[in-house]
């Protein structure tokens, strides 16, 4: 399937059906899994209605990691075979990672409060997703600094695949520093979720309409830069015969 999108032309027919398609599918979900969880699912017995922040602030989580290790694979991909469209994927997959690691920060602190009655603390999970939101935008910013389109798309692609050291220190912060804030893997663990099923069922209800959002603004920034590119490279044409 990835390699018969690696073709420009399949990956706009693709993206012309999986655009709608996606978009539609995010809103529906998104609208279930906000009315589950904020009317249907029942308050914490310690935190009481604080808990609903979960509903956004896990899936958001969860996809500030997933999509950069997608722009991680995607510069990988790019790095070794030089392949243009896994540089577009990573360009299109940056700016949509730091909005749902800035989401998970800002709902983080927002949750924190009541929780731990401050808004920020150095706490292990706390600090390593902070990095991981500025590694976000420092390859953004790399991008942006080099003039040379194919050095900013090397130098880009390093920084994605260095980054990946960070991703297990985000996952495992708690059980390595024994984190006294953050609890450990409530859904994915060895002997079941720890969560009731009235919770967890709104969770995963954000979780796909989340991961479907990201899928429809990914899939949109890439057809919108290969049809910039295509427009680029028409203008120097013209530009050439002149």
């Amino acid at each position: 399937m990835i390699s018969y999108l690696a073709n420009p032309k399949r990956f706009e027919a693709f993206a012309r059906i999986a655009i709608p398609v996606c978009g539609g599918l995010a809103l529906l979900l998104i609208a279930a899994g906000l009315w589950f969880g904020l009317l249907d699912s029942p308050p914490d017995r310690y935190q009481g209605d604080t808990i609903r922040i979960m509903y956004v602030h896990v899936p958001a989580a969860w996809l500030g990691l997933g999509l950069y290790l997608a722009m991680a694979v995607a510069s990988f991909v790019y790095f070794i075979w030089r392949h243009n469209l896994a540089d577009v994927a990573a360009t299109a997959l940056a700016p949509v990672g730091a909005v749902f690691a800035a989401i998970c920060l800002v709902t983080g602190a927002i949750w924190g409060k009541p929780t731990w009655t401050v808004w920020w603390v150095w706490d292990a999970r706390l600090t390593s997703m902070l990095i991981q939101f500025l590694l976000f935008l420092g390859y953004i910013a790399l991008r942006a600094a080099i003039e040379d389109e194919r050095l900013a798309a090397r130098s880009a692609a390093i920084l994605a695949m260095v980054g990946l050291v960070n991703l297990p220190i985000v996952r495992f912060s708690v059980e390595w520093w024994d984190g006294l804030l953050h609890q450990g893997a409530t859904v994915f663990r060895a002997d079941g979720p720890a969560i009731h099923g009235s919770q967890l069922l709104p969770l995963m209800i954000m979780v796909f309409g989340f991961t479907f959002l990201a899928g429809w603004m990914v899939l949109y920034r890439m057809r919108s830069a290969i049809m910039s590119r295509k427009a680029g490279n028409l203008q120097r044409i013209r530009e050439a015969k002149a």
